[in-house]
């Protein structure tokens, strides 16, 4: 038995065995192709309902009418949308280069279909059939499915620093350059969160993880791998609060500024492709795939046999669908900076600690130690990590305070001097706001001139009437 088998026991001790996937590969072409088209066909129509779903729900939120013009209830509002996009003008700026500038979109929502190969809808043995072919429901499995995920998810990011650049223009650039540190910053904490579940489940395969959630599903078992994978994955999709490779406010429109029709409608089809598939990801890793609730697995057995596996996997994907679509609705975009301080000096530092936390208990358990033991060993570190981080941040405080006591205060800056606008500073008054003249200073400006007799009797004439 290997090393890392022994380290990814269960919970209860057991040791998993190696991964088993000779279920997959067995099937006949056609049936292959009606898995592919299937997979392809559920990510179309997710994100058409995704669009509508969202413009409704911020609506909502909002308070106003949404889409309520296209179909019943407003239901076909993103197919409207698409088929207006293919029609409008199809326009290449002069100092794109222009064989980048077309593949940029190509490159950015090819691979956001890609990571869906692997995604478990339902058991990984032959549970349905399909034209009298009992197969799995899953297009295909790997043993190192998870890393095809992260490698197909990084791939996809050229898409949007190739567009920046391909542009010749200045604001896509800086958004594909944000792009690029935003996905370098937030791919190493969505790793960690991976590998501590890959400790906890001793697989890479996305069947066999969904198989060790029998018991307890891991976001139980690992709360901080899956809020940091929360996190990570808002940030990968550049959704709101970080959406700030095309934030408007600064960069017009992003890496997407200089695009439109059916190019642009690509972009746009990678991003909500891509909230599907970290959605879909999220559930496999935390939400125990495509297993039933707690509350209905207990009292019904054939609840995760057969075809409603996939009912409850599309409804764990609509709830995270719903989760990006209220950060959107609540949370305004943070500052760049934020953005990345967020990524290295937080998510990163919590990420590697908590995976050497969750390393440590498997090691313990693999020992033979009482849990209560493990709990105390993993309490004594925390609170020591923490108190070492609390006296550090004391004296960093000090050094902080004496620089600044030492250091010379800072020129005021002076609003009256004809800069940026800003509010005057205490005793300053600001210059009177020039006015209109009243009417009856004005003078009456005609076509044929502002001196003639006519201007001076009419004007002479409305005073002594009193207009």
């Amino acid at each position: 038995m290997s090393a890392f088998a022994q380290l990814a026991a269960a919970p209860h001790s057991a040791v998993l065995a190696a991964e088993d996937l000779s279920m997959f590969g067995n099937d006949p072409w056609w049936l292959v192709v009606i898995k592919a088209v299937f997979c392809f066909a559920f990510l179309m129509v997710t994100v058409l309902f995704s669009i509508v779903w969202e413009r409704k729900v911020v609506a909502w939120m909002q308070l106003r009418i949404g889409p309520n013009r296209h179909g019943p209830w407003g239901m076909l509002q993103s197919l409207a949308d698409g088929i207006k996009l293919m029609l409008k003008e199809d326009v290449i700026v002069k100092r794109a280069d222009k064989v980048v500038y077309v593949l940029a979109p190509i490159v950015a929502a090819i691979p956001a279909f890609m990571a869906i190969a692997v995604i478990p809808f339902g058991p990984s043995g032959n549970e349905v059939s399909i034209f009298g072919h009992r197969t799995a429901m899953q297009l295909t499995d790997l043993p190192i499915a998870m890393l095809y995920i992260l490698a197909v998810a990084s791939v996809g990011i050229y898409g949007i620093v190739l567009a920046g650049w391909s542009s010749g223009s200045t604001y896509p650039l800086l958004g594909g350059l944000r792009s690029c540190a935003q996905m370098i910053s937030y791919e190493i904490a969505m790793g960690a969160a991976f590998a501590s579940v890959f400790l906890y489940s001793g697989s890479m395969s996305t069947s066999k993880i969904v198989e060790a959630q029998q018991d307890r599903w891991f976001v139980i078992l690992l709360p901080v791998s899956f809020l940091i994978y929360i996190v990570t994955m808002v940030g990968e999709t550049n959704r709101a609060p970080f959406d700030m490779p095309e934030s408007e406010g600064d960069l017009v429109g992003g890496f997407n500024t200089e695009y439109s029709s059916i190019k642009f409608a690509m972009f746009m089809l990678a991003e909500y492709v891509n909230m599907v598939t970290v959605s879909a990801v999220s559930t496999t890793l935390f939400l125990g795939g495509w297993r039933a609730p707690w509350p209905i697995s207990t009292f019904w057995e054939g609840a995760n046999h057969g075809w409603w596996p996939m009912l409850w996997f599309v409804i764990k994907v609509q709830l995270l669908l719903f989760f990006f679509i209220w950060l959107r609705g609540t949370l305004p975009r943070v500052r760049y900076d934020q953005l990345m301080k967020l990524g290295w000096k937080v998510l990163i530092p919590v990420s590697v600690v908590w995976l050497m936390l969750v390393a440590t208990v498997r090691a313990l358990r693999n020992e033979g130690y009482d849990f209560t033991r493990i709990v105390l060993y993993v309490a004594g570190a925390v609170i020591a990590i923490l108190l070492i981080s609390f006296v550090a941040d004391i004296f960093r405080d000090k050094k902080g305070r004496a620089a600044e006591a030492e250091a010379e205060p800072e020129p005021a800056f002076d609003p009256m001097a004809g800069g940026f606008p800003v509010p005057p500073l205490p005793g300053q008054t600001l210059p009177p706001v020039p006015r209109r003249r009243p009417r009856g200073e004005r003078e009456l400006v005609v076509s044929g001139g502002p001196d003639t007799q006519s201007d001076g009797n009419s004007s002479d004439g409305k005073e002594a009437d009193g207009v």
